[in-house]
């Protein structure tokens, strides 16, 4: 494998894995993080084996031969790893050591053999939750000689689903321990388990329960994150984050897409003529982003604005078109190259651009083009990730889905179309240029939004600011109930096991919860679960709303692809059109029941665009701060509002039974308020009702509407966190805001708070909502509501709340900074508004950003 010998760093991991210490391997991209948890694991395994050939008649040999269990974020990175692993060791000559992958596209046969015989298993943790541990008595043999768990891209756990995979990994824990410890004549699911753990062992091999090796990449206090993900306390985990490996130079350039040149006269050439053609020029010259408030359920990933009478005066080029454009002159240069996109329909359009400008040049050209993204079938999948290996795909345009360490080396280029999110995907991104110690080039290209805006005028926030460390909390009672039914399911819980799963105490009033409820049923010797329904079902563990939609082609029933259940309302509506690697689709039903959308092919030239209403409502009891006045806020229903739905909104039926109909997390976050003057800022549960009402049919590429249906789709309740701040009717007089302003204010001001908050918390716009009014039921002044978009709350409104004044300031400083007259895209239009970012008021947002912040109390 031309390795001679490994650098420094992975020689530090691996001993500290092989002494049987839990690891945080925290170095960058490319540095052969996946060498240094192999070795220990592999040489192990290899021990065992070797014990088992020396004395192959001991029973005990075969019983406690290892095993290791590699978990990676995507099925991609699994699969990736198999080849590998395998070539490791086939250059190393072990082929006694059997090593597969098991997920869910593994058929019956080849599970059947991976629980009998592996010795090492590379899945995921939605196998691992929805499969592996609810089966465990078929993986028996597995569990108890479980050895090594390796998680890999442990900075991408965060938020609401970094929680759900703490405690999956909790539960595997439990259950290895419960296999190791029982007698191996009783290793079933029904024998309690025994503390203390001892296995037999080679000579050579260290005796000891299980090691976990956290593998990330860079990122703030890795030993923290690594201990809050696998349960143990930070001080018993070994950090290794000095990178020893050889490492190029890279190019970084921050790339603001260029003003429209032209853009009056071709404006007022389309307004004469008044005919599609003219039309069409003018798009061509605003190049207008065909994913522009795209609720296809892709994921949104807009670049402009709803239609070009909305455009700012002077318009910037699409973050898309500049991305295809840079994608295709560094194609035709012979470079190789990856660019991200922030959505699924994104990479498919910045693919399918790129295909067309090259396509002028040479057609064999345009063919090594490609997108990659969710959705796709697993051959397909399988296909562009064997393709772009070999070279024969020379472009790709991805989703973040190949941000993960997925080996593809010999990469030139890397193009970032929009803010990822976080800085560490910017540099886990940009390490895939110039792997293997080579020079590459790296193009962050801004959207017209208010931090991507930021970020390229301020190149301290993204390369002199430091590294996020991952927010995510395993105690939040939605994430922890379904995951406490599970583990009961699995094993019966006992009180020694409480700890596992947090504070005990806390703990045990949540089973109380559940045991009041009739999800659990309480016995002296622990908590079972009794139902026929699979505990594991209850959770979500990506908060996608349920079991996938198949897109299906009604003509012939072939199955094109899948969209997350929480976002098929407003992407495969009837009448939605549904593209596919360029292909477009429209679709003729959607049955929500069944999960399938019927499509026909199509060719069209216009795309569809779903509106939302959302409404929120305040729950809790309100404990005012100390020093602080008192909150008078009546909570009663909820209203209409303007707003910026969550990009994955629950069904009813994803929240626990247990918890349904319960006002969210009352007890554990009752709401709190606070005072700047006369202005209120509050935090607490809330509940938001969103529903898609109706669809528009754009043309394409100038987005003229065409027309607008109405749907009758279900209402979505979303039980979650949320900040708020209220302004009474006197300062909005003081700032010259009346009642015909105070929307657009207030709904700006929205906007482009939910637009810089990333700044504060790890998290970004997508995983946040929001609700403006001139008027709110519960705080009876006008309220900016922000968001968490997950059951529960995932702490990033929390965060605002705790800085508010700092996040306003930087909002009002975006606002005002920004060049446009009325609001563009870069500072207060939004990229998911469910109501085409209408109304919006520029001006009168910095004038009351400047009312509130004039009550804000000194940094």
């Amino acid at each position: 494998m031309g390795v001679e010998r490994p650098w420094s760093h992975q020689v530090e991991a691996a001993e500290a894995a092989w002494s049987g210490r839990h690891v945080a391997l925290a170095t960058s991209t490319g540095s052969g993080k996946s060498l240094a948890f192999w070795l220990p694991a592999l040489t192990a395994v290899r021990a065992d084996r070797a014990a088992e050939t020396l004395a192959p008649g001991r029973i005990e040999s075969a019983r406690t031969r290892g095993t290791v269990l590699y978990l990676s974020p995507t099925k991609a990175l699994a699969a990736d790893q198999v080849d590998g692993l395998q070539r490791l060791l086939d250059a190393s000559r072990a082929n006694d050591v059997k090593v597969s992958t098991c997920d869910g596209d593994t058929s019956f046969e080849e599970r059947k053999w991976v629980q009998e015989y592996a010795d090492v298993v590379l899945t995921n943790p939605d196998f691992l939750h929805f499969a592996l541990l609810p089966n465990h008595r078929r993986w028996t043999r597995f569990l108890s000689n479980l050895r090594y768990v390796v998680v890999d891209e442990g900075h991408s756990y965060r938020g609401v689903f970094g929680a759900h995979v703490a405690l999956v990994l909790r539960r595997l824990a439990r259950l290895a321990t419960h296999y190791a410890s029982a007698p191996a004549t009783s290793r079933t699911g029904s024998s309690a388990p025994r503390r203390g753990i001892v296995r037999p062992a080679a000579d050579d091999v260290p005796a000891r329960g299980l090691t976990f090796v956290v593998a990330s990449a860079t990122t703030a206090d890795p030993a923290v994150s690594a201990g809050r993900l696998i349960g143990v306390p930070p001080e018993q985990i070994v950090t290794v984050d000095a990178d020893t490996s050889p490492a190029g130079r890279k190019t970084f350039a921050l790339w603001q897409p260029p003003e429209v040149l032209g853009y009056e006269a071709a404006q007022a050439r389309a307004a004469a003529a008044n005919d599609p053609a003219a039309d069409a020029a003018l798009a061509e010259a605003l190049l207008i982003d065909p994913t522009a408030h795209d609720e296809l359920g892709l994921t949104s990933d807009p670049d402009e604005p709803a239609t070009p009478g909305d455009s700012p005066e002077r318009p910037r080029r699409s973050a898309t078109a500049e991305a295809a454009d840079l994608l295709a002159d560094l194609t035709a240069a012979g470079a190789r190259t990856l660019a991200f996109t922030r959505s699924r329909r994104g990479a498919e359009a910045v693919a399918t651009q790129t295909q067309d400008h090259l396509r002028v040049v040479s057609p064999q050209l345009a063919r090594r083009v490609a997108a990659y993204r969710g959705g796709y079938l697993p051959e397909e999948r399988r296909g562009l990730e064997q393709a772009l290996r070999s070279g024969a795909i020379r472009g790709l345009a991805t989703t973040n889905a190949l941000e993960l360490g997925v080996d593809i080396s010999g990469l030139d280029a890397v193009l970032i179309a929009g803010w990822p999110g976080t800085r560490m995907s910017v540099w886990q991104q940009a390490g895939r240029a110039g792997r293997a110690g080579a020079d590459g080039l790296v193009a962050f290209v801004a959207r017209e939004d208010p931090l991507d805006t930021y970020l390229v005028h301020h190149p301290e926030a993204i390369f002199a600011a430091p590294l996020e460390a991952t927010v995510f909390d395993p105690a939040n009672p939605y994430v922890l109930a379904p995951h406490l039914c599970a583990a009961a399911a699995e094993v019966p819980l006992r009180q020694s096991d409480l700890p596992q799963f947090g504070d005990a105490a806390a703990v045990t009033e949540l089973l109380g919860v559940l045991v009041a409820r009739g999800a659990l049923r309480r016995r002296a010797s622990g908590w079972y679960w009794t139902h026929a329904r699979s505990a594991a079902a209850m959770t979500d563990l990506r908060g996608s709303g349920g079991s996938p939609v198949r897109v299906v082609e009604a003509g012939t029933g072939r199955l094109l692809g899948t969209v997350d259940a929480a976002s098929a309302d407003g992407s495969v509506h009837d009448g939605a059109v549904y593209v596919h690697q360029g292909v477009s689709y429209v679709v003729e039903s959607l049955d929500l029941r069944d999960g399938v959308a019927l499509v026909a092919r199509r060719d069209v030239d216009f795309g569809t665009w779903s509106r939302s209403v959302t409404e929120i409502a305040i729950h809790g009891v309100r404990d005012e701060e100390p020093g602080e006045a008192p909150a008078a806020v009546p909570a009663t229903d909820p209203v209409d509002a303007p707003s910026d739905g969550p990009t994955a909104e629950p069904t009813p039926g994803d929240q626990p039974s247990v918890l349904q109909g319960a006002s969210p997390n009352d007890t554990a976050h009752p709401a709190i308020q606070r005072w700047w003057g006369p202005i209120g800022w509050g935090f607490g549960p809330v509940e938001v009702t969103s529903q898609v009402v109706s669809f528009q049919r754009r043309r394409l590429p100038d987005l003229q509407i065409l027309g607008t249906e109405p749907l009758d789709l279900p209402e979505h309740t979303l039980p979650t966190t949320a900040v708020w701040w209220t302004v009474p009717a006197e300062v909005l007089e003081a700032a010259d805001i009346d009642a015909d302003t105070a929307p657009g204010a207030l709904h700006a001001a929205e906007h482009a708070s939910i637009g810089l908050l990333p700044l504060l918390a790890t998290c970004d716009r997508w995983d946040l909502g929001g609700v403006s009014t001139a008027m709110h039921v519960d705080t009876e002044q006008a309220t900016v509501f922000v968001y968490d978009a997950y059951p529960g709350g995932a702490g990033f409104a929390e965060r605002g709340f705790h800085l508010g004044a700092t996040w306003l300031r930087a909002t009002r400083a975006a606002i005002a900074r920004c060049p446009c007259a009325d609001g563009c895209p870069a500072c207060v239009q939004s990229p998911k508004c469910g109501n085409f970012n209408n109304p919006l008021d520029k001006a009168a947002a910095v004038r009351l950003l400047d009312a509130v912040l004039a009550y804000a109390p000194s940094d």
